[in-house]
């Protein structure tokens, strides 16, 4: 259409006027800049607790919808339900608590995690920085704290350096050897602007962690297993951490080598194989633990020789024997125990060419020699251990753990434990086929951490059963989270095999202190079916061995409620096998009749 004369007049005066400035958009504050950060790296799920050094942060939380924050009753529980969380997806686990007490209480679940080589990042709040030092309100060293349980952990003293901070955080807490890492983020920080950029990748030339291992001690494993007579493979958290039990089945499959797995390793194999030998150490089996100790070539995957599993040094150092060691943590190796063949390399990527050049390799194990350890293997294997007397009268703990596997093993189901003869049990009795199903505190032994763990797996895996094996002094200890699961809707099964006692402890003082149980009995329980209800829930209470089964599938169908088993077992029931202190993996103690 044409303009008329009047209307290109007005436009060329449009056009002559200065036109108004556009505001360019407010730079976010440090806030703003921390919400954004987690969003990059992907965070679904935040635990944590508000107080007044991280108030800031919790601002920022309420203008955004795409993290959950989940809020807990006690710090200790925020740590280790994202602790849970990542143990059983492989993500980083993240959790928010303010500075002083909010820090020191969660210690706990910061040196859980570091452990066990759980990659995690902890943001705490701190003071402002001009205060830092002064005995501020609710100020601690948080750095200073937290140095010995950390990977690594960062004071954030310019708002400029939150984001690149944080990239680092994530990068080292998931790369190499994993573990958690504490952003200290004071309030004043929290609040300063700056602008924003994510960086798309980071480079520190002091953290390069090697990934690859190196062919030519790669080439020398691969010769010294295929010459082994009397072959083993000893495989710990490691595998698991790396995502290698493909390629650990795959290994075991073309060598026909007998496995075991570490505690916190069940699973990496399937347990269900006639080539798994058991978990192995202080409670593993006679099987696993002298085929441990009178292997010639033993080959260790992310495992660490740790006191639990060895037993004495120089009782296991007595047999002679070679071993090749394959970790990500060049620290790891040769730390307790000496070893031959060292590979530095991730498990995953090491086992991979470990694979190619077996295959590569003319030469295969020797049948006849390998048949003849099988038969050495199936007379220990023979002595059947993990039998146990079962009985009409009193509740076995075996027996549950063995019932609860029987009705879940075709499902997808996650057990957690807390610490303790409950958790030894657990890890015996139920066979784990898969790997993160088994979700336990295996460096640390930490008590809690069983239902916080198991809130953070419901989370993670709405669709899955998540059980809960614990003690009725375990769950105490963090027994105010059945609040949180009530409020977050995560209805997990809580089987507390309830003995009346600190069963480990009075194990040891049966075994060990001439039978002075010295404050191992718990004197005043309280009525966990009212607790439960009181919370929300649902409380059983079990007593009778006919009743184990029912009260077990009642509480799996009721899918959407968090139902608490408080089950009456044995208060004499000891854990079988066991290695004392001071003692060599093969000097077992197998029942009763051995004392």
């Amino acid at each position: 259409m044409d303009m008329s004369a009047a209307d290109i007049k007005r436009a060329h005066l449009v056009e002559g006027r200065a036109q108004p400035q556009t505001t360019p958009p407010a730079e976010p504050n440090g806030s703003e800049i921390l919400v954004r950060c987690l969003q990059a790296e992907g965070v679904k799920f935040l635990w944590g607790y508000p107080g007044g050094a991280v108030l800031y942060i919790y601002d920022a939380l309420y203008k955004q919808d795409t993290i959950e924050h989940v809020l807990v009753r006690h710090e200790q529980a925020a740590v280790h339900a994202a602790d849970g969380y990542a143990r059983a997806t492989g993500d980083v686990g993240v959790a928010l608590v303010t500075s002083g007490p909010g820090v020191t209480n969660a210690i706990t679940g910061i040196a859980t995690a570091y452990m066990d080589s759980i990659p995690m990042v902890i943001i705490t709040g701190q003071v402002p920085t001009p205060a830092i030092g002064l005995d501020a309100f609710q100020e601690c060293d948080t750095v200073g704290i937290t140095r010995p349980i950390v990977k690594h952990n960062f004071l954030v003293k310019d708002v400029r350096d939150l984001a690149a901070t944080m990239k680092k955080a994530f990068h080292i807490a998931r790369t190499g050897r994993p573990g958690p890492v504490v952003v200290d983020v004071p309030k004043d920080v929290s609040l300063k602007t700056a602008a924003f950029e994510y960086p798309a990748q980071v480079e520190m030339r002091s953290y390069n962690p090697v990934r690859k291992g190196h062919s030519g001690q790669i080439r020398k494993a691969v010769q010294l297993l295929l010459t082994a007579r009397r072959p083993y493979i000893y495989t710990g958290g490691g595998v698991i951490l790396g995502e290698a039990h493909a390629e650990l089945r795959e290994l075991v499959d073309l060598l026909g080598f007998p496995c075991t797995n570490t505690l916190m390793g069940l699973g990496a194999f399937p347990s269900t194989d006639p080539r798994f030998l058991g978990m192995l150490g202080m409670h593993g089996t006679y099987e696993a633990n002298m085929t441990m100790q009178h292997c010639d070539v033993l080959l260790a995957v992310g495992a660490r020789f740790d006191d639990r599993v060895i037993g004495n040094p120089k009782h296991f150092a007595s047999v002679e024997r070679k071993i090749v060691h394959i970790d990500i943590d060049p620290s790891s190796i040769s730390k307790r125990v000496k070893v031959d063949i060292p590979i530095v390399g991730d498990v995953k990527d090491v086992l991979q060419e470990l694979i190619a050049q077996i295959k590569e390799a003319q030469a295969r194990p020797d049948a006849v020699a390998l048949s003849a350890w099988w038969k050495q293997i199936a007379e220990w294997r023979g002595r059947e251990c993990l039998k146990y007397k079962n009985s009409d009268e009193v509740i076995k703990p075996q027996f549950v753990v063995e019932k609860l596997w029987e009705l879940t093993r075709d499902s997808d189901a996650y057990i957690t434990s807390d610490v303790g003869q409950h958790q030894m049990w657990a890890a015996q009795y139920y066979r784990f086929d898969k790997p993160r199903r088994w979700i336990n505190s295996g460096g640390l032994g930490t008590m809690g951490v069983g239902l916080p763990y198991a809130m953070g797996i419901k989370l993670a895996k709405p669709d899955a059963d998540v059980f809960c094996i614990t003690g009725e002094g375990s769950i105490q200890m963090c027994i105010q989270e059945l609040s949180t699961c009530l409020q977050y809707k995560t209805p997990v099964k809580v089987i507390s095999l309830n003995n009346r006692y600190l069963g480990m402890v009075r194990q040891w003082q049966q075994l060990d202190y001439g039978g002075r149980y010295s404050h191992s009995y718990m004197d005043a329980l309280p009525d966990f079916v009212k607790l439960a209800e009181a919370y929300g829930h649902i409380g059983l209470k079990i007593e009778k061995p006919c009743d184990v089964e029912p009260a077990l599938r009642e509480a799996i169908r009721l899918k959407d409620r968090t139902v608490f088993l408080d089950i009456r077992t044995d208060p004499t029931e000891n854990v079988w096998p066991m290695v004392q202190a001071g003692k060599g993996i093969s000097e077992m103690l197998l029942g009763s009749e051995d004392l």
